[in-house]
């Protein structure tokens, strides 16, 4: 149903290609990120098995190295070029074996066609190719070999920023430009088949081949290729696609580099599809503003209603090179919210995970909990000092009725007062911090720091584990010339849809001599940027938090 792309080691591939079990080939260094693609986007093995077709010559010229992926729809190999001495990517494609005689002859001629088209493509966002050799009746591709690595693959560390997205947007949008106007679509635009390479190079893969593979005769078996959840709704009605199909598929695209994964997403093919016809997805939380606004107008159910892609590349370029911000000041009113001027850009990581669960119910609460949804990159110093210092474009709260403290968070999150909760809200989502002020805090800060990472593992009988795979470790800080303890935790979280997202905790303790405790947690994603955002978050709200009794 899909052509979905697996991995070979650690690297991915397109063409709906899967390991070959008599391989074990590595990713090689060769600088930017790793690839996947369709033409073999991948980095030089460093280790190749013997393969028994290594060192055919094809065309008089192209010399097979080591395959790079094997799938139903053919092979891709690491060839050499021995006329220009270069190495190259040569797809071998292979055919359903129900297909007849007559059936495969006119695949063949299609794909060599289309392949030959797909070559007069002039963009430096699209992966040439070289050429096409016939031998044994059948049309071996000859590509550029990219290193780099794939979107797909850098997801699965955490988002990107939302002018990061935009900038790649820019770049895929290009490219498909460039394709329709020489009569070319896509039709399997996703992460897996964008290549981030070296330079800031982005490249998209699979030009001219995923059109020869899906459209003409496996479609007549009623099957899909490409991934239900980038397939505009006019394809799955079976209508003709056009160029505003593979804009579509750019809007789902963006939207997953912002939110961690499709809005499409379903636990089966016929879900996901079904959800591509009737489901309205709400704007991505992380990319609001002009990038939420480009892309849900590019995921309209209507091709006719989607903008042309000269609105969209004006609304992306706008995104990923803003104008200059007029340098702002800083200010606060102590005692009160408000105060202050200069905003942050949003970023975050996977999907948000299911409330955090906690052991206030046996501790006596005096005051709240402050819920914080924030993530930008921020020079901070001194952490856990305790310091006045609050990084531009922060805004210093006195939470003195609640926490008996005042703490900085960026300027433009919402404060609001429920049931004793004091929170600070970003519509981005994660990282998500809140801070608790309770008494009944052992004294010994160590060991109620133990306590609730005993709580998340679900060792404590009176809690329930965070989820899979969870593994803490807990240190002694000091704060403020004081006693603290810094609890650390990552875990896997079920994020549903068969999806799993990497999810990581910072949390500070401070318990006074009254055995009154503050207990601030950041959570965040495990890896990625949004890691690097959380934990910078966090040190700069424990750097401003100032406790009045301690």
């Amino acid at each position: 149903m899909t052509n979905e792309g697996d991995k070979v080691g650690n690297e991915p591939t397109s063409y709906g290609l899967r390991p070959p079990h008599e391989h074990a080939d590595a990713a090689a260094s060769g600088g930017g990120a790793g690839p996947a693609g369709p033409a073999a986007q991948q980095p030089v093995p460093t280790q190749v098995v013997a393969d028994p077709a290594a060192g055919r010559l094809l065309g008089g010229r192209y010399r097979l190295a080591a395959r790079l992926g094997v799938g139903g729809m053919g092979t891709v190999w690491r060839a050499h070029d021995e006329v220009v001495d270069r190495d190259v990517a040569v797809k071998e494609p292979r055919l359903p074996d129900h297909l007849d005689e007559r059936m495969r002859a006119t695949v063949y001629e299609r794909m060599q066609r289309e392949a030959r088209a797909a070559a007069r493509i002039d963009h430096p966002s699209v992966v040439t190719v070289h050429d096409v050799v016939v031998e044994d009746g059948k049309p071996w591709i000859v590509m550029e070999l990219v290193r780099g690595r794939s979107l797909g693959d850098q997801l699965t560390e955490g988002t990107l920023d939302p002018r990061e997205v935009a900038r790649i947007g820019v770049a895929v949008l290009g490219a498909l430009t460039a394709a329709h106007e020489a009569g070319i679509l896509h039709r399997d635009v996703k992460p897996d088949n964008v290549l981030l390479g070296r330079y800031e190079r982005v490249v998209l893969t699979d030009f001219g081949i995923a059109q020869i593979e899906g459209e003409q005769g496996l479609t007549e078996t009623g099957a899909f290729v490409g991934s239900p959840e980038f397939i505009a709704p006019e394809r799955v009605l079976g209508q003709r696609p056009g160029p505003e199909s593979d804009l579509w598929a750019l809007g789902v695209v963006m939207y997953a580099a912002v939110e961690g994964m499709s809005p499409y997403r379903r636990q089966t093919a016929p879900a996901t599809l079904q959800a591509v016809l009737s489901a309205e997805p709400a704007p991505p939380a992380r990319g609001s503003g002009a990038l939420g606004t480009v892309v849900m107008q590019l995921l309209r159910k209507d091709p006719a209603a989607r903008p042309p892609a000269d609105e969209v590349r004006r609304q992306l370029e706008a995104v990923a090179r803003p104008a200059p911000a007029a340098p702002t000041m800083l200010a606060t009113a102590p005692g009160a919210p408000g105060g202050g001027t200069g905003g942050t850009g949003g970023r975050g990581g996977k999907l948000a995970a299911a409330l955090p669960k906690r052991r206030g119910a046996r501790l006596g609460v005096l005051g709240g909990a402050v819920a914080v949804a924030a993530a930008l990159v921020l020079a901070l110093v001194n952490p856990f000092g305790g310091g006045d210092d609050v990084p531009a474009g922060w805004r210093t709260y006195d939470e003195k009725e609640q926490l008996n403290a005042s703490l900085a968070v960026p300027e433009d999150y919402k404060r609001s007062v429920d049931d004793g909760t004091v929170t600070y809200s970003d519509p981005g989502g994660m990282p998500r911090l809140w801070v608790t002020r309770s008494s009944g805090y052992d004294d010994n800060v160590l060991r109620e720091a133990n306590e609730d990472l005993d709580c998340d593992t679900g060792e404590d009988i009176e809690c329930t584990a965070l989820g899979d795979d969870v593994a803490g470790t807990v240190s002694e800080y000091e704060y403020r010339g004081k006693d603290a303890a810094h609890l650390v935790v990552n875990w896997t979280h079920d994020a549903g849809f068969d999806t799993e997202a990497k999810l990581r905790r910072q949390e500070f303790f401070y318990v006074n001599d009254d055995n009154i405790g503050w207990h601030l947690t950041v959570e965040m994603p495990a890896a990625g940027e949004g890691k690097r955002d959380g934990e910078r978050i966090f040190e700069g709200v424990v750097d401003s938090l100032d406790i009045k009794d301690m």
